[in-house]
């Protein structure tokens, strides 16, 4: 059982990239049936205006923390133990070592394009990385049940991991509804991944990463699609921060 720290009612996983891979692995090997979570900012943020996202969020076997200000904050709070598991990162690190346990691999989200380009780079990288299949959904609004032919294509694959890129808080909402309904073991929201890891977007260069300043980096490169979410996001993180440590202290 993972270890948590609830960091704004959400049970963040005190994990790092290596032990995260690892749970993954296992949970494939006993054929047991569950989703993860990535965590970034808006995660948090999202989760306190929307109880039903928080429940489904709650409910995944793995919450990783995904930015910087969540790592920072567990460790403020005595988590010495947990490090950025961020889902690019988590995508190549399990497709890497899951070449050697034969995992099979199919991605979910997207578009025809990021997917093709997807497939081409990874298997540039990990050349024995088996790639089962992949579906890139038409664009809907909100969240939806797909239809049975969808599923069962998912699961004539036969995946041990089903990769969502749909983005937060779609994927995590997605997760939580088709998991009864998908064979896989393991589904994992990969978030911006299938963009990053394709290089149909650009990512940020790494010390960006370490300081918490890929936001910033997403905002230069998307501002009409991601100020909303970073400029009102970040505002609302630190404004339920401040309440939440008002709260502690009384």
């Amino acid at each position: 059982m993972l270890k948590t720290i609830s960091l704004l009612g959400v049970n963040v996983s005190r994990v790092d990239l290596a032990l995260a891979a690892r749970q993954i692995f296992e949970w494939v090997k006993q054929k047991e049936r569950t989703y993860v979570c990535v965590a970034p900012v808006a995660t948090l943020v999202d989760a306190q205006r929307d109880p039903e996202y928080l429940g489904a969020v709650n409910d995944a076997g793995m919450v990783t923390p995904d930015g910087m200000p969540i790592v920072w904050l567990a460790r403020s709070r005595g988590c010495a133990d947990i490090a950025r598991t961020y889902g690019p990162d988590l995508m190549l690190e399990v497709c890497n070592h899951g070449q050697d346990l034969g995992l099979r691999h199919f991605f979910y989200g997207g578009t025809e394009d990021t997917l093709r380009k997807l497939k081409q780079k990874l298997l540039e990288s990990y050349p024995r990385m088996m790639v089962a299949g992949s579906y890139a959904p038409p664009f809907k609004p909100g969240v939806w049940q797909e239809e049975r032919e969808v599923i069962d294509h998912i699961n004539g694959a036969a995946a041990d991991i089903v990769w969502v890129g749909l983005g937060s808080p779609k994927q995590d909402f997605w997760m939580h509804l088709h998991r009864s309904l998908l064979n896989a073991p393991v589904i994992v929201g990969a978030g911006a991944a299938f963009d990053f890891c394709s290089g149909v977007k650009p990512q940020a260069p790494r010390w960006m990463q370490a300081c918490a300043l890929e936001w910033f980096f997403r905002l230069c490169c998307e501002p009409g699609r991601l100020w909303k979410r970073y400029l009102i996001g970040n505002s609302l993180f630190l404004i339920y921060l401040i309440k939440d440590l008002f709260k502690k202290s009384h």
